[in-house]
């Protein structure tokens, strides 16, 4: 195993029932950690918990509610008495509207299940990875916390605002033990993104020719960053927001980034 101290680690991951949370929770297990996959679809979670092997839990709740916070990391501590590792992956899709479209209500619930969920959950964490001495926090920003995307304000400022607050987080308990990172993917070949390609809302092959790299990632590459930032290996990093993008956010030259043949 490429880190075999995560061998016996628990693992809590928001948004674990699908997408890059189900991938995190999977390379997790696959590196001997028990993990625990929450997601507001409970009976999705507990299934694909149970998919897992019966070492694992699938939980229900919903991150932007503090009581359903404080509950699902309560259920982790009863079952496995300790927290080493958590994954904020849990999120919803924005609009895609012009401004003066956009409602006010959805910009709300945006930021309260992206911003405001991520802080209740690490601020539920906490407790316990202080007194463990030692644990990892690991946030979810995107491209879009990063550069300025039309029509996607809530979820971008959102996303934004998990960048400035894993900084925060980071400083205020690195000398405790805990260390808080982000991840920020570039444009990965999800479902959530197969849903906006398939409803015209974003163009695939434009997003291979601005990407260096070429193609588009996978969430198998966000994982694999996940469990860099879990292990020892990464023991002296806190408070970084680390893309994972193919080089889609180094660019800045006019045109196109990739010139060669789309896969």
């Amino acid at each position: 195993m490429p880190y075999p101290e995560l061998k016996g680690r628990v693992v809590l991951v928001t948004g674990g029932a699908s997408g890059l949370g189900l991938a995190a929770g999977q390379s997790f297990v696959r590196e001997g950690a028990s993990v625990v996959l929450a997601d507001l679809h409970a009976d999705r979670a507990v299934a694909e918990a149970g998919l897992l092997g019966p070492a694992h839990l699938g939980l229900g709740g919903d991150v932007s509610n503090e009581a359903d916070v404080a509950s699902m990391v309560n259920a982790t501590l009863t079952r496995f008495g300790r927290l080493d590792v958590l994954v904020n992956s849990a999120g919803i899709p924005d609009s895609f509207l012009p401004t003066l479209e956009q409602d006010v209500a959805d910009f709300r619930r945006l930021v309260d299940v992206h911003l405001c969920g991520t802080y209740m959950m690490c601020k539920a964490a906490a407790p316990q990875m202080l007194r463990q001495g030692r644990g990892a926090m690991i946030n979810l920003s995107s491209v879009a916390g990063v550069l300025g995307l039309a029509r996607r304000n809530a979820y971008s400022a959102a996303k934004a605002g998990i960048g400035m607050m894993t900084r925060t987080l980071g400083c205020e308990w690195a000398a405790q033990g805990i260390r808080v990172n982000a991840i920020a993917p570039g444009y990965m070949l999800t479902p959530f993104m197969q849903k906006l390609v398939d409803e015209g809302k974003l163009d695939a092959d434009q997003v291979r020719r601005r990407t260096p790299a070429g193609r588009l990632g996978s969430a198998r590459h966000i994982a694999d960053a996940m469990l860099f930032l879990a292990s020892d290996g990464a023991e002296f990093i806190t408070g970084v927001t680390l893309p994972v993008d193919g080089g889609y956010m180094a660019w800045g030259a006019v045109g196109d980034a990739y010139g060669g043949p789309l896969n």
